[in-house]
């Protein structure tokens, strides 16, 4: 190697070197940027993925020349310095790389994880959210004063045997031995209207042929009113011989007599089968899951007395619309609210809950829809009505097998539907928790789609209508 500053031939050591110059190094060049600018400039910050400092040597020292560097490479150019350094950065981080792209990728993959789960919480709590916060939020708190004491005082002595001995002033169909010397853990009262023998025959052979479960009696009766016709009630009258399972009051069975009924139907079961633990209102258009209804009456956490459980309807507020068939005059009740009040459609009240109901039943007034009155009464006597997103409320349950066997009731079951579903519930097959699930989850998204349905049929029919006019 050449003594600095001596000439030689060679193109690359044009020039004399500067004073104190490092040996092989070139003499600067004129210019904004000579390599005697780049020797005095800091190393260059280079880090791995992790971020963590390689030690590298400066961009255009040539005193250490990475391993395995050609001869010469003292004397390296910009350009190819700069491979250098990426190959020797290449080199220190290749045995991290994996390592690093590992975790990089976890962090990742953990994200997408994370945002998942929040969806799929976000999508659980939109379908099921609303019934949770009925369920544990919406009650009203109980209230216990002399009124409702002497209500229960008056509950437990009461006397039904002038009723049993003028029995044709109230019912003109009752079978009033059925429950005699029996121990009854569920009544179902069926509302029906008459002449409809065929949908009778269909819950008889379905969910109302169920006489037990687990060992807990089960009896089930239809009740209905006066109907129009004379034919009809001859068709009830051969209905009654042949099944004595219908109960017939005194009343024409109409829109505007459903709270009658309920009056007439509770005072039956209050006067004619005082030994069933628990009363079932039910309409007839609704399917009834019976051996799930019962597991939930054995399984509930309160004493077994001051039950009135259903779908709880909050909040609602009365028909002010005069031209409506629903209309209530502020005379009959001039609250903004109703008190809460479960669906019509199903409920259940306990047998000393009917009776507190039957004492007060005079002083609530009449004009307002059924389920309200018995709500109203209900808040009378001091009660709480339990909710259970369970009861299906006015709703049709699309069906799904495993669904059907978790819920309790289904509205607007069609003649078809019934059967299958009746079959399917009851062939023995148990769900799994991963098949219950899914089964709510579909049921409940078809459910809400045919509501939407619905609405918007609803809607465009109005529409019409009123383009119509």
């Amino acid at each position: 190697m050449a003594p600095a500053g001596r000439k030689t031939n060679s193109p690359r050591r044009r020039g004399s070197a500067e004073a104190g110059a490092p040996e092989n190094f070139p003499a600067p060049r004129p210019g904004p940027a000579s390599y005697t600018d780049l020797d005095l400039r800091p190393p260059l910050a280079v880090r791995n993925l992790t971020g963590e400092r390689l030690p590298v040597l400066s961009a255009s020292s040539p005193r250490a020349p990475p391993p395995g560097a050609p001869s010469g490479c003292g004397r390296t150019s910009g350009p190819r310095l700069v491979g250098i350094l990426h190959q020797e950065v290449s080199i220190k981080t290749k045995g991290q790389f994996q390592e690093v792209h590992k975790v990089t990728f976890c962090r990742l993959w953990t994200l997408q994880w994370c945002f998942i789960l929040f969806n799929v919480i976000l999508f659980h709590a939109l379908l099921f959210g609303a019934d949770f916060v009925e369920e544990y939020f919406l009650h009203a708190l109980p209230y216990v004063d002399m009124k409702v004491l002497e209500i229960k005082d008056k509950a437990r002595k009461l006397n039904m045997v002038p009723l049993r001995s003028n029995l044709s002033k109230y019912y003109i169909l009752s079978p009033s031995e059925v429950c005699k010397g029996k121990n009854i853990f569920l009544l179902s009262l069926i509302f029906s209207s008459p002449g409809n023998g065929t949908r009778w025959d269909l819950i008889r052979k379905t969910w109302g042929n169920v006489t037990s479960v687990r060992g807990h009696p089960i009896l089930t009766l239809f009740a209905l009113g006066m109907p129009v016709l004379v034919t009809t009630q001859q068709e009830i009258d051969k209905e009654s011989h042949k099944n004595s399972d219908i109960i017939e009051g005194i009343f024409l069975d109409s829109a505007e007599n459903q709270t009658l009924k309920i009056i007439t139907m509770t005072q039956w079961a209050v006067t004619f089968c005082p030994n069933a633990l628990f009363i079932l209102k039910v309409d007839e258009k609704m399917f009834v899951n019976l051996p799930s209804l019962i597991d939930y009456l054995l399984n509930l956490k309160e004493h077994l007395e001051d039950v009135y459980v259903g779908r709880v309807i909050h909040q609602d507020t009365p028909n002010r619309d005069p031209d409506s068939e629903e209309f209530v005059p502020l005379s009959e009740y001039p609250g903004k609210y109703y008190p809460d009040y479960c669906s019509g459609e199903a409920f259940i009240m306990s047998q000393d809950v009917a009776r507190m109901m039957y004492v007060v039943f005079e002083e609530v007034p009449i004009m307002v829809p059924a389920d309200v009155f018995v709500g109203i009464c209900a808040k009378s006597i001091g009660l709480i009505p339990i909710h259970s997103s369970r009861f299906s409320g006015k709703k049709h349950i699309r069906y799904s097998r495993c669904c059907y066997k978790f819920i309790f009731t289904s509205s607007e079951t069609t003649d078809a539907e019934m059967p299958l579903a009746w079959k399917e519930t009851n062939n023995g097959k148990e769900c799994t928790p991963f098949e219950t699930y899914y089964g709510l989850i579909s049921c409940k998204i078809l459910t809400y789609l045919d509501s939407f349905k619905r609405f918007h049929m609803g809607t465009t029919k109005n529409n019409a209508m009123y383009f119509s006019d």
